[in-house]
């Protein structure tokens, strides 16, 4: 048996005639750049996130540096974030010509530790970027206490949890702005790149526009200088589709992380958990194990694809020494980047298809 990590083919097989028909009306109407569908699917993902404004950018990196910006961060200031995550959460913060100050994660999510973040504040702070990896979003409320009682921003990155939910709310709506990216792979996968920030700040959305825009409040009309960071029509057209599948899909990996973990449990690696306050959707099904890669080469052996999310910390990246930090400044993290393995996740994943790699995770100690 052969599992991809990720099967994008045979999710376009499930909804090609839609797709082919709404890119083809793109192409009849040559409605190329800020056109009719990136205005529709703005409202639409905005209501579906519960946030008054959507604005659509190139990617979810731009959404975080372009919602940093719009929030007036810039050189010398510092943003509070995850050691734990893409390195683009803190290369948009870098891009500002802010710092990122790391803190270490919660041993249980993954997230970041809310226990940590007053401690990384000095007087130079200006934000705290939350991340709700894998999923699964970070504890706001603290989050949210904290940034009240400083004077600072919040900017949820929920680059890998589209439809995740916080005490029953969307991500992405609970801060000053929320940031996802579209790269094919997640949940809500374009087909390219492609990214949206959500806010309820008229203010804030207006600026991003503009951001987004070379700068332009209309045509011609460049109030200050900016960037071509638009949303790509024909992605937004393929993401309309998308979004009406999401809950659909998202339920689907719900269930297949359910199974998972009914089938994993007493192996010899630790299933992921759910947070009580947090609805999970599972862009990422991670385990841990002690012998990370010898367990991601035997499964390789059997015809099982894996991922690593993420080997290498922030702190430790050859990019950021700068900074400072050195092996050890963040324990958990450190340890778990040695053990995070991802197994195959995507809502067409079938139940034989799960049960065949829980098999081979318990072959794993006897051979």
């Amino acid at each position: 048996m052969n599992i991809p990590l990720v099967d994008l083919k045979a999710q376009y097989r499930s909804i090609a005639e839609d797709i082919n028909t709404e890119i083809a009306e793109v192409l009849h109407n040559a409605d190329f750049v800020l056109g009719k569908a990136v205005g529709l699917f703005e409202k639409e993902f905005a209501s579906y996130c519960g946030a008054k404004f959507a604005i659509g950018v190139d990617s979810g990196v731009s959404a975080l540096e372009l919602s940093l910006r719009a929030c007036g961060i810039g050189s010398g200031d510092e943003v509070i974030t995850a050691a734990n995550t893409f390195i683009a959460t803190a290369s948009a913060i870098s891009f500002t010509g802010a710092n990122p100050v790391l803190v270490d994660i919660d041993p249980q999510t993954y997230n970041i530790d809310v226990f940590a973040i007053e401690a990384a504040i000095t007087n130079k702070a200006r934000a705290i970027i939350p991340v709700h990896l894998y999923g699964q979003s970070a504890d706001m409320d603290p989050v949210i206490r904290i940034a009240k009682k400083y004077g600072l921003v919040v900017i949820e990155d929920a680059c890998q949890a589209h439809g995740a939910q916080y005490r029953g709310r969307k991500v992405g709506s609970i801060g000053d702005a929320g940031c996802f990216s579209f790269y094919p792979a997640k949940n809500l996968g374009a087909y390219g790149d492609g990214g949206m920030v959500v806010t309820n700040d008229a203010e804030i959305a207006d600026k991003i526009r503009m951001l987004r825009n070379y700068g332009q409040k209309e045509k011609y009309h460049h109030i200050f200088l900016a960037y071509n960071k638009r949303l790509d029509t024909i992605q937004a057209a393929i993401l309309r589709v998308k979004l009406k599948k999401l809950d659909e899909w998202n339920e689907a990996r719900r269930r297949n992380a359910q199974l998972y973990n009914k089938l994993l449990k007493n192996s010899c690696v630790t299933t992921p958990i759910e947070a009580d306050f947090a609805k999970h959707v599972y862009h990422l099904y991670v385990i841990r194990a002690r012998d990370r890669d010898k367990l991601a080469a035997f499964l390789l052996s059997r015809g099982i694809s894996t991922g690593i999310h993420y080997p290498i910390p922030i702190h430790l990246q050859e990019a950021y020494m700068p900074l400072g930090y050195k092996s050890g400044s963040f324990a958990t993290t450190e340890k778990y980047a040695t053990e995070i393995l991802s197994l195959p996740m995507f809502p067409e994943l079938q139940e034989k298809q799960i049960e065949y790699i829980a098999e081979s995770v318990f072959r794993y100690p006897n051979t």
